[in-house]
This record gives C-alpha cells, structure tokens and sequence, in this order.
C-alpha cells in the first residue's frame, strides 16, 4: 500500500500538562494536524487494518526555505552553499512516531507490528509531502 500525503511533513510533539489543584492533566496539541493526516489518508488506505507484521518505508520532502535560491533573474537556481541534505529539525524519528501513531487502527491495528522500518528526509522543491509504503510481511 503506497500513501502521499502532500504539505510539510509533521513531526510528533511532546505532551502537555496542567494543573488543577492538585490533579496533573495531559492533553494532545496536535488532534486538528492528527485530524487532517487522517482524513488525507482514508482516502487512500482500502481493506481492514493488517494484523500480523509490517515493514514501513517512510520518505519525508522538507521544503527548502528560500535562502536557498538566488534572487531576481536567479531565483530558481539554487545558491552554490545551498546543504545538500536537511540536517535540521524536524528530527526524523520524531516525524516517523506521529506517522505511526496516526496509522493505529487504520493501516495496522497497533505500531508494535512495526518490524521493519526505513525512514529519510530529503529537500522538495515544492511544498513537501510524505510517501508511505507499507507491506505486510510473510
């Protein structure tokens, strides 16, 4: 099964907490990104949830910021010191675990059947996107 789901790739945030009085909270900051990946991914997702091993490949495409590229007649090329490689935030196992966690109960039934995992970030052109490839293993 092959996912795209275009638009900079998320990574996942801690939890938060609160206080009322002396009980302690947590909430999820990420349920409306959450959301949205979801329903970018029902789309694309057909049949129940695999329920023995998976192997995932995951591919991130980071959109270059524009003090990557010349300006004026240059402002498609890129600058000659421009990094080859997105040696930056999002850190990659962060973007992976929500991925993960977003697929629960819809492309698998827990990310605990996650046996093989394969995951990079590289520069986009464009306004980034995530590739997806999931398989269940035999």
């Amino acid at each position: 099964m092959i996912i795209d789901i275009p638009g900079k790739p998320i990574a996942k945030a801690r939890p938060r907490f609160y206080r009322r009085g002396k009980f302690i909270g947590t909430y999820n900051s990420q349920q409306t990104e959450e959301g949205k990946f979801l329903l970018m991914c029902h789309d694309q997702i057909t049949g129940p949830p695999i329920e023995g091993p998976v192997s995932m490949r995951i591919v991130f495409y980071i959109p270059r910021p524009k003090s990557h590229y010349g300006t004026g007649k240059n402002a498609d090329k890129l600058k000659p010191g421009a990094p080859d490689w997105p040696a930056k935030r999002p850190d990659i196992d962060n973007m992976e675990k929500f991925v993960a966690d977003c697929l629960n109960g819809i492309a698998w039934k827990d990310d605990s059947q996650i046996c093989i995992s394969i995951t990079s970030k590289m520069w986009d052109r464009g306004q980034g996107r995530t590739h997806i490839t999931i398989e269940e293993l035999t």
